[in-house]
C-alpha cells in the first residue's frame, strides 16, 4: 500500500476490503509521505522492518526484485500522488488498484493509461459504488431493455461536512480536498462528482457528449468548489433521441451525510436506488405500481447475487462494495497469472479507461463554468 498511514481515512477501509474475502495478505508498505511516519505507519501494522519504506519509489523498486515480491499496491493517498506512484509500480510490472480520481488532471491521466497499456498490468479503479449488488441489478436491468430507450438520467452526492471552513481547523481530509496542488481542479465536482458520474455511466451505459457546469465555492476563501450543479447532454443511441440527464454534488448541503442517488426513466419505466438505502432498488414499469426489489429477494437477478455475500435482510454496503472490487481485482490476478490475457467474462471493475474519463469530466466542468455554463465537450 502506498499511503494510508496514520491519521488517514480511506487506508483503512481499503484494508479492511482487501481482507475481508480473504483474496489478499498486506506485506509491505510506504504509508506517508514524510518518512519517519511512513516507517512508524509501517510498524503500527505489523509489517516486517524491512519492507516499510520510506517512499513509493524506494518499494517499487525493491518489491520488484524480491522473489517474494508483492504482485499488487493500493494506492490511497491524496489525487496528486496517484500518477507518480503508479507508473512506479506499473514501471515495475505490478499490478495498481487506485483509488478515485485517477489523477490531478487530464495530462498525468492520459499518461497513466499509456503507461498502464504499455505494461500489460492490472489497472482497478475504486469507483466503489459500482460493486454494490443493487447497483449491478439496476446496470443488469438497463442492459435487458427493461427501461426501454433512456430519456432521463438525475445523478446526486450531497454532503454536508464542508459548510464550515473546517480546512481551517487543520483537519486532514479537509486540507488535502481543498487543496488545488494536491486535489486539482475540482473540489466536490471531483471528490464525489466522479462518484456521481460514474455511477450514472456504469449503470445506464450512455456515453456523455456534453455538459454545462455551475460551479461554486460557497465558503469564503475556499479555492475549490463545494457545491456544482451540471446538465449533461448523452450521445444519442440508435434512433432514439439522446437522453439528457442533471448532476448534482454538494458538501455545503446541511442535513446530508452521504446521499449518493440514482434516477433513470425511460420509454418502458424507471429506476430508482440511494446509497444509504444500498439494499433496495425502485423499480416502476410505465403505468405499473411501483416495485422494490432488495439484494437477495426474489426480484435480484444473478449480476446481483454474485456479489452478494450473506442473506437477504442482512444489510450490505460500503465497505463490502470496495471488498467486492477487491475481489473482481483477485479473480482478474489469478487469471492473469494462469492464463495470461484471458479475463473472466463476468469480472466488472472500473479500469484506468473510466478513470481518465473522470478527470475529463472535472476539467470540463471546470472550464464551462469559467465560461458561464456554456456548453462544453467532454
Amino acid at each position: 500500500m502506498v499511503g494510508g498511514g496514520q491519521g488517514a481515512f480511506i487506508g483503512g477501509v481499503h484494508r479492511i476490503a482487501a481482507r475481508l474475502d480473504g483474496e489478499f495478505q498486506l506485506v509491505a508498505g510506504a504509508l506517508s509521505s514524510d518518512p519517519e511516519r511512513a516507517i512508524a505507519s509501517g510498524r503500527e501494522l505489523g509489517l516486517d522492518a524491512e519492507r516499510c519504506y520510506a517512499s513509493f519509489a524506494e518499494m517499487a523498486k525493491a518489491e520488484a526484485a524480491r522473489a517474494d515480491g508483492i504482485e499488487a499496491v493500493a494506492i490511497v493517498t491524496p489525487n496528486h500522488v496517484h500518477y507518480p506512484a503508479a507508473k512506479a509500480f506499473l514501471d515495475a510490472g505490478i499490478h495498481v488498484i487506485c483509488d478515485k480520481p485517477l489523477t490531478s488532471n487530464l495530462a498525468d491521466a492520459k499518461k497513466l493509461a499509456a503507461a498502464a497499456a504499455k505494461s500489460g498490468r492490472l489497472f482497478v479503479l475504486t469507483h466503489n459504488y459500482t460493486g454494490y449488488p443493487m447497483v449491478r441489478q439496476a446496470r443488469e436491468m438497463v442492459a435487458k431493455g427493461m427501461l426501454g430507450d433512456l430519456r432521463v438520467v438525475h445523478a446526486e452526492y450531497p454532503q454536508d461536512w464542508l459548510t464550515e471552513a473546517v480546512e481551517a481547523s487543520g483537519s486532514k481530509q479537509a486540507v488535502w480536498r481543498t487543496d488545488p496542488k494536491q486535489s486539482g481542479a475540482g473540489g466536490a465536482t471531483g471528490d464525489i462528482g466522479t462518484h456521481a458520474y460514474n455511477l450514472a455511466r456504469f449503470v445506464t451505459g450512455l456515453e456523455l457528449d456534453s455538459l454545462a457546469a455551475d460551479l461554486d465555492a460557497f465558503v469564503p476563501g475556499r479555492l475549490l468548489d463545494d457545491n456544482a450543479h451540471i446538465l449533461l447532454r448523452f450521445k444519442a443511441n440508435g434512433n432514439a433521441p439522446a437522453a439528457k440527464g442533471m448532476l448534482w454534488a454538494s458538501q455545503v448541503a446541511p442535513g446530508n451525510e452521504n446521499g449518493l442517488k440514482l434516477r433513470v426513466y425511460g420509454t418502458k419505466g424507471g429506476l430508482e436506488w440511494e446509497q444509504e438505502h444500498p439494499n433496495q432498488l425502485w423499480y416502476t414499469p410505465f403505468g405499473e405500481e411501483k416495485r422494490l426489489i432488495t439484494r437477495g429477494g426474489a426480484g435480484a437477478g444473478p449480476s446481483a447475487a454474485r456479489v452478494s455475500r450473506i442473506p437477504a435482510g442482512h444489510p450490505e454496503g460500503y465497505l463490502e462494495g470496495f471488498a467486492n472490487i477487491y475481489a473482481e481485482a483477485a479473480r482478474a490476478i489469478r487469471a492473469m497469472r494462469r492464463n495470461g490475457d484471458k479475463m473472466p467474462k463476468d469480472v466488472v471493475f472500473p479500469t484506468v479507461e473510466d478513470g481518465v474519463e473522470g478527470v475529463a469530466f472535472v476539467e470540463a466542468c471546470v472550464k464551462s463554468s469559467k465560461k458561464n455554463g456554456a456548453w462544453t465537450k467532454l
